[in-house]
């Protein structure tokens, strides 16, 4: 287990931690490139390329950058099974593509999704619209019953730590690498009590991903992972009531 800074009221006191994530690709183009030299070398397609730089033609021009593959961010309820039937990919490929060691994502996470084609794209993008429509009225219904997610309840004491500090690797102990993924919603748990890889809903956090442990966080207590110092500090000690809403 490695050590993160978790924030109590009086003070800062040292967590055990863990996380995992990566962003996009990107490439310089150099004087001499064409689309399928770069394709060819990335494992990608020109197809790909076109349609993930949204390019209007097959020229390109030195210091161009250019995303080589497709990245996804990680929503509430995703799996890497949901994830990769969207983009027609194996979950072995996922956790290859994204140094993925455990199953286990967390809502905010960024993954990369390499060798997706232009005809990929546009089946993806017809569902996307449709998806955004039921997306739409998920959202409406989610914020109706925000108050009262569905699920099992307790009251637990919540505190906060970061993984911005002297001797942190930002890395939780299921792998999510947070210094990566600030916008990720992880809560560090007693095992025991809430298994890892379990999603849950803090009251004045919102929906996090179970991903990490710590030496003082036993029985009924979490640590929310918060990206700023001043702002984990400032949190302080609080009893809170949350809701697993999916259990590992």
């Amino acid at each position: 287990m490695r050590k993160l800074v978790t924030v109590l009221a009086t003070g800062l006191i040292l967590a055990l931690t863990s996380v995992t994530t990566v962003s996009a690709e990107e490439y310089e183009i150099k004087k001499g490139d064409t689309l399928w030299d770069i394709a060819n070398e990335h494992n990608t397609t020109v197809d790909s390329l076109i349609d993930i730089n949204d390019l209007k033609t097959t020229l390109i021009h030195p210091k161009q950058i250019l995303l080589l593959h497709e990245e996804y961010t990680v929503q509430k309820g995703d799996t890497l099974i949901s994830i990769a039937d969207k983009y027609d990919v194996s979950v072995e490929d996922l956790k290859k593509w994204n140094n993925l060691d455990s199953d286990i994502i967390v809502i905010g996470q960024d993954l990369e999704i390499k060798g997706v084609t232009e005809e990929d794209s546009e089946e993806k993008d017809q569902f996307a619209s449709v998806q955004t429509k039921e997306e739409d009225k998920a959202e409406k219904a989610e914020k109706a019953s925000k108050d009262e997610p569905s699920g099992k309840k307790m009251t637990v004491t919540a505190t906060a730590y970061t993984a911005n500090c002297e001797g942190c690797t930002g890395i939780t102990y299921t792998g999510v690498d947070l210094n990566k993924n600030p916008d990720a919603k992880v809560i560090a748990v007693d095992p025991d009590v809430i298994p890892l890889g379990s999603e849950v809903y803090v009251e004045g956090y919102g929906y996090a991903t179970a991903a990490d442990i710590g030496s003082a966080i036993q029985g009924s207590r979490i640590d929310l992972f918060i990206p700023e110092l001043s702002d984990a500090k400032e949190y302080g000690v609080k009893d809170v009531e949350i809701t697993i809403v999916n259990e590992a």
